[in-house]
């Protein structure tokens, strides 16, 4: 996707943060026109970016609150249309800017309010108003924050603005705002933009204070999992108050807020798979990932039941995973090479290296046999 640029102001933030007393100024170098920006060294570095930007891919629940890509979605009150948050306007006065010269002091609007921001940082502060030349002929915002590197960058005037921009500008770490959202070619949401920021600083959720972003997928998932645990306690008890029914709410909450949890054995293995159906429902590429023993599994809690099932057996614990095949990565190992015996012998021998471990005839070194490895296989 190729993006036709009508007005850029370029910014350059000084000053560390961090610290709110520290002083952090800013000084405006250039704004562009159209023709302007065609001539000028920004062009070859920023052209890629656009469609780099509007391609890169944002899950509305992340797997993780620190992802460095988020959907977020302007906040109203019930009742309330989108001018009614000033982010929103902020955004949509610089979307609509006549000429180069109100764009300019539309975007000197932007970047005083980024400098409120926490942990704001030195580097170039760019915004850009640009349309594709394809789908639709509606501008898109671009809102970039670029560190420099050191020793390299070399700001030089506000006619030539900088030399060897690719040089002095790191893309690697580009931090980035597209408005309106778009995801699908063509398809703009007003009510929603992306950011990037590929730090642990969250410069723009700071920045844009009247934007909300949906709950991680952890997140989500623990908050839909304890809604149905005081389902399951509310028609367990049916009102009753008992010190037994406290004394499980408690066990319960010990066990949510755990970060390494146990299996609780509360619940059956159809009110599991019923429960697991109605998050999957709402989500279907919520994951399921544990550890039994030193041995760590994930995978699609859509499959529980139904090709991972857990079992007890000898007294151990026993996690089946059934496929159609087996596919192996990185080293070549000799698991590789085995002819699987059946499920029925495999259990025989399930427990029997617990019953071994805790024979108190074992001894650290092993008891006969000539060292070959191969000796003491179970099957």
């Amino acid at each position: 996707m190729d993006f036709i640029v009508d007005y850029l102001s370029f910014f350059v933030v000084q000053g560390e943060g961090g610290d709110n007393n520290a002083a952090k100024t800013f000084t405006h170098y250039q704004t562009m026109d159209r023709e302007d920006y065609a001539d000028s060294e920004l062009k070859s570095f920023l052209d890629g970016e656009f469609a780099r930007i509007v391609k890169r891919k944002a899950e509305r629940h992340p797997a993780t609150d620190a992802a460095p890509t988020k959907i977020g979605r302007f906040i109203a009150e019930p009742g309330y249309e989108l001018d009614s948050n000033p982010n929103y306007n902020t955004f949509q006065r610089l979307r609509t800017a006549a000429d180069a010269t109100e764009f300019h002091g539309f975007a000197d609007e932007l970047v005083r309010l980024y400098m409120d921001a926490a942990a704001v940082r030195g580097g170039a502060f760019i915004v850009v108003h640009a349309t594709p030349n394809r789908y639709t002929d509606q501008p898109i915002l671009f809102v970039l924050k670029c560190d420099f590197e050191p020793k390299i960058a070399r700001i030089t005037d506000e006619r030539n603005l900088i030399s060897h921009v690719e040089m002095a500008i790191s893309a690697r770490n580009m931090k980035s705002i597209q408005y309106p959202y778009m995801p699908e070619e063509g398809m703009l949401e007003y009510w929603e933009l992306k950011i990037h920021q590929a730090s642990h600083a969250r410069y723009f959720e700071d920045f844009l204070r009247f934007v909300s972003y949906e709950k991680a997928m952890p997140e989500l998932m623990n908050e839909q999992v304890l809604t149905m645990v005081h389902e399951y306690m509310e028609d367990k008890w049916q009102g009753h108050e008992s010190e037994e029914r406290q004394q499980e709410a408690h066990q319960y909450e010990a066990w949510a807020a755990s970060e390494k949890r146990e299996l609780q054995e509360a619940w059956s293995h159809e009110q599991v798979v019923a429960a697991a159906d109605r998050l999957v429902e709402q989500q279907p590429n919520l994951t399921v990932a544990f550890k039994l023993g030193d041995v760590s599994v994930k995978g699609p809690l859509a499959e529980f039941g139904r090709s991972v099932h857990f079992a007890t057996y000898n007294g151990r614990y026993v996690a089946l995973i059934e496929g159609d095949f087996f596919q192996f990565d990185r080293s070549v190992s000799p698991v590789e090479l085995l002819t699987p015996p059946d499920l029925l012998e495999v259990l025989e021998v399930v427990g029997r290296g617990k019953e071994k471990d805790d024979s108190p005839q074992n001894g650290n070194g092993s008891a006969g046999g000539n060292g070959n490895p191969t000796d003491n296989l179970p099957y």
